[in-house]
């Protein structure tokens, strides 16, 4: 699944279905982490995802659930938070020209961009667009 010290992308889905226990993919997300974090992965998010996963969890969880969120993840071992330059949100455009990623999000457009730049391929998601462009997926 992993290699040891792989770096591993981890975008919204799976953030959230690790915040409520009341997900569907909460379990498996749950595995995912614990494999992760056995075989010492170096996680990546980017602020572009923490704002996405903060409002997700304010709006349908509540405020206190997203802030605690927000806290934890300074708990998280081995994990930094990818800025999101303008030069990366002008490039994260250019997906939207794809015609096979239909219902892109611009958040995940631009993970792909950040994720490409800082040379991790593999992503910690429930989203089959990121597969569509070449990433591999755990989840």
């Amino acid at each position: 699944m992993i290699r040891a010290g792989e770096s591993v992308f981890v975008d919204s889905g799976a953030w959230i279905a690790l915040a409520l226990q009341r997900d569907p993919l909460h379990a498996r997300a749950v595995d995912t982490w614990d494999a992760l974090e056995a075989a010492g992965a170096r996680l990546a998010t980017s602020v572009p995802v923490v704002i996405e996963t903060f409002t997700f969890l304010e709006r349908n969880a509540s405020r206190e659930a997203a802030l605690a969120w927000k806290d934890g993840l300074r708990d998280v071992r081995r994990m930094k938070t990818l800025e999101c330059p303008n030069v990366a949100l002008e490039a994260s455009w250019a997906y939207f020209a794809r015609r096979d990623l239909h219902r892109l999000s611009a958040v995940d457009a631009t993970s792909f961009v950040l994720m490409t730049r800082a040379k991790i391929r593999v992503v910690f998601t429930f989203d089959h667009h990121f597969s569509s462009v070449g990433f591999r997926i755990v989840g």
